[in-house]
């Protein structure tokens, strides 16, 4: 069975999950569906990042220990994901001991290849974005990537030869085009890496919250070293080598575009030390303001995905973040803009074809309609096998904008084919019944392919549609295909989405 590992970035626990965070989850996890759903064996992974300064300052504040606030901000996002209805294989924190032993491990292993040595550290950093930072690359001597203060720090650390890995992580960028997307994002990349590659610092001595590098307890290694590891401890990497090399290297590594160089500088200079295959691809998404503003606790308009989910629906709120903007660009979140949607697309179009369909099937055919004696493909279902190529090809290629445009154009046309065919006209004919059997076959098997398509992206409504189908609850890669049922006996159920009213 071909395999598939997809990975979210381990989320910091400073933070309070938002829509950022929901965000790249939910992508992550429509794709792992998607992928389970094809017949792949799928290895998707999310967690926590616990380690560093700015957790052990925030612990220090709120007199507690490092490791307490981190036990205590880990539920938020693990009872998050439970509510978006997420799908992760494996949840890793950074304080667990198979982490800290992959972490020891690539040290040694990069250590041994001569590319870490001991020096002095003598530059800025940023604590907020644990970010060492030039002296050219501050803007008005502030953070260039959070616009805050940093400080001067002069300490013993240890070195990182980046510099070395400069034109091979070129080379692999111009091999490779699909190593990093959006193109607009690898070719920021190029041109950062093109403008000089120095050495990193990788250790730190003047806090305590981190994994003390191999040999020399002084030092804690810097906090990207051990997060980025995350991946590799996630794959059995290095007690279990068996199933590190089946599922390593990653398919796809989502993050939002802030951590992109870490991602595509950083990460694969790692690697390349290490002696350990590179991801497949890197994919940084863009950012969500709200109502055009954005995103700051100081306007108080973070959205917090539980309000907006315990409001709307999770279904609709999953569909709403990736209906509403082609992924890799920047959105807006609006609460009119999920309305609009919820009202239209989702209990409309989608809502009413479903009601309307199996109510004819229960009224005129009592619950239950077979596959007529040499019937063939008609009306939407004549161009099901472009539908569902156009569709393959969208998610394959994480165009989550184009694959549910593919699904709702074929809604729109199955519900033209109930207008044009009048159901219930023929139903009044005895003698049409041939016809009318023909017809609502039709539109439950155009009803399957629907719920087989939005799985991946609302799971409750996939499956709810299968179940009034008469179905078994999750769709595979044999629902690929018209024609394929021979019977549905069907069960009339609640709106599946309620209309909001202004």
């Amino acid at each position: 069975m071909e395999k598939f590992y997809i990975t979210t970035p381990i989320y910091y626990v400073n933070d309070v999950p938002h829509i950022g965070h929901a965000y790249t989850t939910i992508a992550a996890d429509i794709m792992a569906r998607y992928k389970r759903m094809m017949g792949f064996d799928v290895l998707f992974a999310t967690g926590t990042d616990e380690h560093g300064q700015k957790v052990e300052k925030t612990a220090l504040a709120n007199r507690e220990t490092p490791i307490e606030l981190a036990n205590r901000v880990v539920v938020r996002f693990k009872d998050l994901w439970k509510k978006l209805d997420i799908s992760n294989d494996d949840f890793i924190r950074t304080t667990e001991e198979r982490h800290k032993k992959a972490v020891e491990a690539i040290f040694t292993r990069v250590k041994e290849n001569g590319d870490i040595y001991l020096g002095e550290y003598e530059d800025w950093y940023c604590t907020p974005c644990e970010t060492f930072i030039t002296e050219s690359q501050l803007v008005d001597g502030r953070c260039p990537d959070c616009g805050r203060e940093v400080e001067r720090l002069k300490e013993e650390s240890y070195f990182f030869r980046m510099s070395r890995y400069q034109e091979r992580l070129l080379e692999h960028i111009e091999r490779h085009p699909d190593f990093i997307e959006p193109e607009s994002k690898r070719n920021e990349i190029v041109s950062f890496v093109k403008g000089g590659l120095r050495d990193l610092s990788i250790s730190r001595t003047t806090f305590t919250w981190g994994i003390p590098v191999p040999g020399d307890e002084r030092h804690v290694i810097y906090v990207w070293f051990d997060a980025l590891t995350n991946y590799l401890t996630v794959c059995g990497f290095p007690d279990d080598m068996e199933r590190f090399e089946h599922y390593w290297p990653a398919d796809v590594h989502l993050i939002g575009k802030d951590i992109l160089r870490f991602h595509a500088v950083y990460w694969p200079t790692f690697l390349m030390s290490a002696g350990l295959p590179l991801p497949r691809k890197i994919f940084a998404h863009g950012w969500w303001t709200v109502e055009g503003k954005k995103m700051s606790k100081s306007l108080g308009n973070v959205v917090d995905p539980n309000k907006v989910v315990d409001e709307y629906g999770v279904d609709a709120f999953r569909y709403f973040l990736f209906r509403e903007v082609p992924f890799g660009l920047d959105g807006d979140f609006s609460i009119a803009s999920l309305r609009h949607r919820i009202n239209g697309e989702l209990a409309n179009d989608l809502g009413n074809l479903v009601s309307r369909s199996i109510t004819m099937v229960e009224r005129y055919l009592g619950g239950s309609v077979s596959r007529p004696e040499g019937h063939h493909p008609e009306g939407p279902l004549k161009g099901v096998d472009n539908l569902l190529e156009g569709y393959r090809k969208a998610m394959d290629s994480l165009d989550f904008h184009r694959a549910l445009n593919h699904v709702w154009s074929f809604i729109s046309e199955v519900n033209r084919f109930i207008d044009r065919s009048t159901p219930w006209v023929l139903a009044k004919d005895p003698e049409r019944k041939g016809e009318l059997t023909s017809i609502l076959y039709t539109l439950m098997e155009a009803l399957r392919i629907i719920g087989c398509l939005i799985y991946p992206f609302m799971p409750g409504t996939g499956e709810e549609m299968r179940r009034r189908l008469g179905l078994g609850s999750t769709p595979s890669s044999r629902d690929f295909r018209a024609d394929l049922e021979e019977t549905y006996r069907v069960e009339k159920g609640a709106p599946l989405f309620k209309r909001i009213e202004e």
